[in-house]
């Protein structure tokens, strides 16, 4: 599990990376009207993220409940290809944005990849949630599921805002 967890802390670190400096400094993608469809796609992503990073960090989805994490983890492919064809709709990426993205496809794939193993196991254990415990990584992963969780919170807020101003 521990290959799969350090490829989701990646992620993690890349979406960061990706928010503050594309998303904030460089576009301020929540002052910009154009931006809504955007940041509200951002922040459903943000909300299925807050909770692999959060519940992926100190429990296992064990028996039936790796239906649910199999439906957050789908949710999460189908929100970025919308969101993709969204940005391609609205905007012009810059190239390293664009390079980031791609990057970020590459790992998710990876660990996806990784966390398969790990979910066939589960699924062969009784139905429920078991307590897990990674040390610092499961710290390190609640620490990225409070930030993701507010930042979208952040973009739903501005997406709503947005909509109250046309």
């Amino acid at each position: 599990m521990i290959p799969a967890l350090a490829t989701l802390l990646v992620m993690g670190l890349m979406g960061a990376l990706d928010t503050f400096y594309y998303h904030e400094w460089q576009l301020h993608l929540a002052a910009t009207p154009t931006a809504r469809r955007e940041l509200q796609l951002h922040a459903s992503r943000d909300f299925a993220y807050a909770l692999v990073f959060g519940s992926l960090a100190w429990t296992t989805w064990n028996g039936l409940l790796i239906w649910p994490l199999a439906l957050i983890l789908t949710f999460e492919i189908v929100v970025t290809l919308t969101d993709f064809v969204e940005e391609d709709r609205t905007r012009k990426l810059p190239a390293g944005e664009r390079i980031m993205h791609a990057v970020m496809g590459i790992a998710y794939g990876v660990f996806l990849c990784l966390l398969y193993p790990q979910a066939i196991e589960w699924s062969r254990l009784p139905s429920g949630l078991r307590g897990a415990d990674y040390g610092v990584l499961s710290w390190v992963l609640t620490v990225f599921a409070a930030g993701v969780l507010a930042s979208g919170i952040r973009d739903l807020a501005a997406s709503r805002s947005m909509a109250r101003n046309l």
